[in-house]
């Protein structure tokens, strides 16, 4: 099973940024979808997750409003289409996902992912 990143780059505050990630190998339609990111010298964190079965997405709170997890399960690929965004969203990207439908305690955890993307790298800077 491979999880490929792409879409990251740089971009000024207040742009847009679309992150993609694609599948391979098995299907992800009844599980859980995960982005998370890291910063230079900080602990990766949780972005947004989306639960297939129910379509339940979740955010962390920085990003509400800003971010959208959205996904094509025809292409086995997900998205995080990105708006209005800060220096503070700088970080490494990275997809993850689960073949099992998680309660939201779990969502937010990167332990409960047992698969992962190499991770795209995000710069907002003028």
């Amino acid at each position: 099973v491979q999880l490929q990143a792409s879409g990251g780059g740089l971009v000024q505050p207040g742009g847009s940024l679309r992150l993609s990630c694609a599948a391979s190998g098995r299907t992800f339609s009844s599980g859980t979808w995960g982005w998370f990111r890291q910063a230079p010298g900080k602990e990766r964190e949780f972005v947004a997750a989306i639960r297939q079965n129910d379509r339940k997405t979740i955010y962390r709170d920085s990003v509400k409003g800003r971010f959208t997890f959205s996904r094509d399960n025809a292409k086995n690929t997900v998205y995080l289409q990105m708006n209005s965004l800060k220096p503070e969203d700088t970080a490494v990207y990275y997809c993850a996902a689960a073949g099992f439908g998680m309660i939201l305690s779990t969502m937010r955890s990167s332990e409960t992912y047992p698969y992962w993307g190499q991770g795209t790298l995000v710069t907002v800077s003028s």
